[in-house]
């Protein structure tokens, strides 16, 4: 599967980001939202009336979701082409298998992503059967979806993505001759929020699930750093070198602060918010 068919594709959606999932007013959102109940931004077409002026408006955090591709496959895949608005009485249960779409598609992303890595060639025939079955996974009928235990397939996969995360990080130390105690290291979780970790090297560095927001990480160098699950809400990367980090998703970098001089890894766009300086 290409990472093409895992980024979102909005004009083969009927708004599920917009419909199923809920929101709190705050920061990132202007208003309360309860899951399924559609946002009132919702137009009958299934486009946001205020696509172009989120974040001035108020939806700052509707610029950074990110569904991996799920909303196209429960869509068009899942339920055929037929909307919500069209069959009401399908609307809640797609409200429902949305999420867990978006779960295994999030999975096949970090998959996709660990058989290009070469340090974990070794381990590439299992990450491809779990590819396998985790796709076979999203071609299940919504009631099957409902029924899946997403939880225990997320820890048959991520003991594979840790697996490829110690080999890239390892060969990276070993190219820097480093040795234990020598960089910092971090444990995985570990609250970093505001840290002031500018310029800091934190190659080959176990980030995953760190809370970095609001952290100072401009012109940091963040290559085989392992991002998975990091927290980049208003993490300031400008000037970073993020280019071969290991994990990194869209989401996260639309959370982020950047700007032209952030290098990003060559699958993922640059956010339109960022700055141009």
């Amino acid at each position: 599967m290409s990472h093409l068919s895992l980024r979102a594709d909005c004009e083969n959606c009927f708004g599920l980001c917009c419909a199923a999932l809920p929101f709190a007013a705050s920061v990132d959102f202007a208003m309360d939202k309860d899951a399924g109940q559609p946002c009132r931004n919702l137009q009958s077409d299934f486009r946001c009336g205020i696509h172009t002026s989120l974040r001035e408006q108020g939806f700052r955090g509707c610029t950074v979701y990110d569904c991996f591709g799920a909303g196209q496959k429960v869509a068009q895949i899942t339920y055929g082409g037929e909307d919500w608005l069209e069959s009401p009485r399908s609307a809640k249960q797609m409200f429902e298998v949305f999420p867990i779409m978006r779960q295994l598609h999030e999975l096949l992303w970090y998959i996709n992503e660990a058989l290009t890595v070469q340090p974990a060639s070794s381990i590439h025939d299992e990450l491809r059967s779990m590819f396998n079955e985790t796709e076979r996974l999203t071609f299940l009928s919504p009631e099957a979806l409902l029924l899946l235990d997403v939880d225990a397939h997320r820890g048959h996969v991520n003991s594979l993505l840790l697996k490829t995360s110690e080999f890239v990080r390892a060969e990276a130390l070993l190219k820097l001759k480093s040795r234990p105690g020598q960089r910092k290291t971090f444990e995985r979780g570990a609250d970093l929020f505001g840290a002031k970790l500018r310029g800091a090297d934190l190659r080959g560095a176990n980030l995953r699930g760190a809370y970095l927001i609001a952290a100072d990480l401009r012109g940091a160098d963040l290559r085989a750093t392992d991002l998975i699950g990091a927290d980049f809400r208003d993490t300031n990367i400008s000037g970073a070198d993020l280019t071969d980090s290991i994990f990194l998703t869209q989401f996260q970098l639309n959370a982020a602060i950047g700007d032209t001089n952030t290098k990003i890894p060559p699958l993922l766009t640059r956010p339109t918010h960022w700055s141009n300086v």
